[in-house]
């Protein structure tokens, strides 16, 4: 086991989990913006629960999931309460934020690499499968004013990732943006 640390907190870590990196420095940099005191929070796709660990401090409840067990493990070992689980599969109720950091690369058949680390990178051939399964899926879970916190990368492309939103009748908003020299990360928030 090892572990990092993110603006003074430590995050455990385990082999097959996604490492905490810029994308999620990000995330949760926007969630501490855009969250409010006694939320209901749900992490989809949580990998080490870093996302979470911000959360639970002024959450009323905090729920992460992602189907990849050595993930919710993790999340477990960060003091999050995670559920193995495909998306919103086998959740029940709403929520008032539903954050998510997508496995966005584009890949294709030679991209792969193998066992529980495809979850974490594998975005489909346009990078978007993941999202738009997601997206099917919040109507049924966000409460009324709720919002979601998509965190997206320009390799997906930002700007059909904010059609298929709106497809599902979400205002968008860009919330949090940092540029590297390859791509462009950005957390769209979105409200009914």
């Amino acid at each position: 086991m090892r572990s990092i640390t993110y603006l003074n907190k430590s995050i455990r870590l385990i082999d097959h989990v996604y490492e905490p990196k810029e994308d999620s420095f990000l995330l949760v940099d926007a969630l501490q913006a855009h969250m409010s005191k006694g939320d209901r929070i749900l992490e989809v796709g949580c990998g080490s629960g870093i996302v979470s660990m911000f959360a639970v401090d002024n959450a009323s409840l905090v729920i992460a999931t992602d189907l990849n067990p050595y993930a919710v493990r993790c999340a477990k070992l960060n003091g999050i309460t995670s559920i193995v689980s495909d998306l919103f599969a086998g959740i029940r109720g709403s929520f008032d934020l539903i954050v998510f950091n997508p496995p966005y690369l584009p890949t294709s058949e030679g991209d792969y690499l193998g066992g529980w680390d495809d979850l974490m990178l594998d975005g489909g051939p346009d990078g978007r499968r993941t999202i738009k399964r997601f997206l099917a899926g919040i109507g049924e879970h966000l409460a009324p004013g709720g919002r979601i916190l998509l965190l997206v990368s320009s390799l997906t492309g930002i700007k059909e990732v904010c059609d298929l939103m709106r497809h599902e009748c979400l205002y968008i908003e860009q919330v949090a943006e940092s540029k590297f020299f390859f791509e462009q990360l950005v957390v769209l928030k979105g409200q009914f």
